[in-house]
């Protein structure tokens, strides 16, 4: 293939496994928030030393060690919020594993990068592939001292990856770095402190099937009222039986509200979470419940009414509608965003984006969107693009992974299927073989208008190319049909047609070769005369 490496298959993306939806508790009378604050504050402390408790188990953590922890917290709480809580702890644990395992990964992808250039001579130019040496003795210097430095935290992280020990910030490490640079971020100590505890609360409460309204912690039934068990110490804040709390606000959940007046109606799990947002001084309750797993439809049943292809950019997705032949169908689409500003901002473009996208691939009935399965982790490091700046920041900013999660479940809402393609070399094939022949006086192509379509033409399973090599005879149409548009029993494809015994009018004689009609001719002098000369003995000429 002359050096092209083999791409990967395309395959439809399973949907989406869960539901969460949000709405605000309005209306708190001020002893709701103080209630809430100390139900917070209590759960929160209990769950830290819970994790504590954890992070010095390590390896050695068992089944017996968490009913033991879950016992510890029974006490001082319910059965059913020490289960809450130990579960939360555990999961975060395992999502600091995780973490670890990303990091270590990417330390020793940044030594093997910094060994190979520091192997090389210096102004070694590099390839498209493979960086090169370095420019000069000095930069040959700080890099060797870089990578003492990888090598040195590589060797710490493995050693802390074999004991099982991780680091876990309750409240998050930015937050908690915050602290150090409060003029930075404009914060007034009392401000971050606020934001702290607020961060480090627990007030959540996994579902339970088969109980009333799906939640015995935090019920919430379907007129809106939301209750709340109070843990052993607080009991005597119950405003109801059985040490209760009853809120004074109501709910109501705009977006997927019917599903979820279902499912408590039928007593199935639904989990919720309730938090403060300190900046705008809003509470918030956050249901949420797990799908049934649902089989992805066939690839060729995705194919069957042509896909969209959608090409993601630092700043819009390119997107182009293909028939199920691969043919370009109308003008190129592109759906802007802005991913500068805060985490919420740059989430809610992706979400207006994608709206729109998908919105559109409503209107004109296709079954599927295909989009490449970027992942960035190898091409991320300082050390592969350390002079290019630019660039390092464009494919971080991309938010590859939320990117996807939205777009499978907002996608699925709409009965649309995601197929993911391999993304090699989409913008260079793309560019090469549809850029130029769709650009009119009336519509302008760019580079990312045709990688759209060879990702469009990729998911649907033809190549990217317009055509595929002539036979090997001649051009004509001896050795076979010389083009991938479209499958051989299509009509209107390019190339002849089998001869019909029965000549229609206008068509092929029985022999095979095409007579040609008579055809009005285009000029005054050629045309044939429709006036009949009659010789007039009145007429004479002098």
């Amino acid at each position: 293939m002359g050096g092209v490496r083999e791409l990967a298959v395309s395959f439809v993306v399973p949907g989406p496994c869960g539901v969460a939806v949000r709405d605000r508790l309005k209306h708190l009378t001020a002893r709701d928030e103080g209630v809430l604050r100390a139900v917070g504050a209590h759960q929160g402390a209990l769950a830290s030393g819970d994790l504590k408790v954890r992070c010095a188990d390590g390896l050695g953590h068992g089944a017996d060690r968490w009913a033991a922890r879950k016992r510890e917290l029974t006490g001082v709480s319910s059965s059913r919020i020490a289960g809450a809580i130990t579960k939360a702890t555990h999961d975060q644990w395992a999502l600091a594993r995780r973490c670890q395992a990303v990091h270590i990964q990417k330390l020793a992808a940044g030594i093997k990068m910094l060994r190979h250039r520091l192997s090389l001579p210096l102004g070694e130019k590099g390839t498209k592939r493979t960086a090169g040496g370095y420019r000069s003795k000095g930069e040959w210097f700080r890099k060797s001292r870089r990578l003492a430095a990888l090598e040195a935290r590589h060797t710490a992280a493995v050693a802390d990856w074999q004991a099982g020990r991780v680091r876990v910030v309750r409240g998050g490490r930015g937050l908690l770095n915050t602290r150090h640079h409060l003029t930075e971020a404009r914060l007034t100590e009392e401000q971050w402190r606020e934001r702290w505890e607020a961060e480090r609360w627990f007030i959540a409460a996994d579902g339970e099937s088969g109980k009333r309204f799906g939640n015995e912690t935090i019920r919430v039934t379907p007129n809106g009222e939301v209750s709340v068990k109070l843990p052993a110490p607080l009991a005597h804040l119950a405003n109801t039986r059985h040490g209760r709390y009853t809120l004074t606000a109501r709910i109501a959940f705009a977006h997927r509200g019917a599903e979820w007046a279902d499912r408590i109606t039928a007593n199935r799990a639904v989990a919720y979470r309730i938090h403060l947002d300190v900046e705008r001084g809003r509470w918030y309750l956050t249901a949420s419940w797990q799908r049934p797993v649902v089989q992805t439809i066939p690839l060729e049943t995705a194919r069957a009414r042509g896909m969209i292809g959608v090409d993601t950019n630092a700043d819009h997705f390119a997107a182009y509608r293909l028939d199920r032949h691969g043919n370009p169908i109308g003008d190129p689409h592109r759906f802007g965003y802005d991913l500068s500003g805060t985490a919420d901002h740059r989430d809610a473009q992706i979400r207006h984006a994608l709206t729109r996208l998908i919105n559109w691939a409503v209107r004109v009935g296709v079954a599927a969107i295909g989009i490449e399965d970027l992942d960035f982790t190898a091409e991320k490091t300082r050390e592969k693009h350390g002079r290019r700046k630019r660039f390092r920041q464009l494919i971080s900013g991309i938010p590859t992974g939320k990117l996807k999660a939205r777009l499978v479940s907002m996608a699925a809402e709409h009965g649309l299927s995601v197929v993911a393609v391999d993304p090699a070399y989409t913008s260079l094939w793309g560019a090469q073989h549809w850029q130029k022949p769709l650009t009119t006086p009336h519509r302008i192509m760019s580079r990312h208008d045709a990688a759209g379509i060879a990702i469009g033409r990729r998911a649907l399973g033809h190549p990217v190319r317009r055509r595929t090599a002539p036979p090997p005879h001649d051009r004509s149409d001896r050795a076979g049909h010389r083009t991938a548009q479209a499958e051989p029993g299509t009509r209107g494809r390019e190339g002849t047609r089998p001869p019909t015994t029965d000549r229609p009018p206008g068509g092929p004689s029985p022999s095979g070769t095409r007579k040609r009609e008579p055809s009005a001719s285009k000029t005054v002098r050629d045309a044939p005369s429709t006036q009949q000369w009659v010789h007039d003995s009145l007429m004479r000429t002098g």
